[in-house]
């Protein structure tokens, strides 16, 4: 299933991915998009920035076929590889998600470009479910809540750029 955000940033690409590429940052949206116990990395490796984030999210808002296979949480990893920033500011980079003990994966490209307001920040992604026969049920019932999360970080960096 594709996953497809835009979301438009208050500042330069600059600001936004220095405010992006912090432990502070990093460590304030996993407080508003999980329960207790996340943890986050910022590291450089080579020309590239690499984010890993690890969150426990509950599973209260599932489908119950869904609870039934998670159980009431699950643990969401996270990684996002973004390479240097090119002469206008913008910056490419990936991501890959992947629920812990589950076989759902999200694997996408992230892009970070600069608009007449400020900048903006495209996920694409394609999620996948390897369950046989109900992979299909799990993706589209999985879909809105990484797509909520996805805005609501947005939200959270917004709140810091200003």
């Amino acid at each position: 299933m594709k996953i497809s955000q835009r979301l438009e940033l208050p500042a330069t690409p600059a600001v936004a991915f220095a405010t992006m590429a912090t432990p502070q940052f990093q460590n304030a949206k996993l407080e508003a998009t999980s329960d207790p116990g996340h943890t986050s990395e910022v590291r450089e490796d080579g020309d590239e920035t690499v984010i890993t984030t690890s969150r426990k999210l509950p599973t209260n808002e599932f489908p119950d076929f869904l609870r039934k296979i998670a159980g009431d949480s699950i643990i969401v990893g996270e990684v996002q590889r973004w390479g240097a920033a090119a002469a206008d500011g913008s910056r490419d980079g990936t991501v890959e998600i992947e629920v812990k003990g589950q076989p759902v994966k999200l694997v996408g490209t992230l892009r970070l470009e600069p608009t007449a307001t400020g900048s903006v920040e495209t996920v694409e992604g394609d999620l996948k479910c390897a369950l046989p026969l109900i992979g299909g049920k799990v993706e589209k019932a999985a879909a809105p809540s990484i797509v909520r999360a996805i805005e609501l970080e947005a939200e959270t960096l917004r709140a810091h750029l200003v």
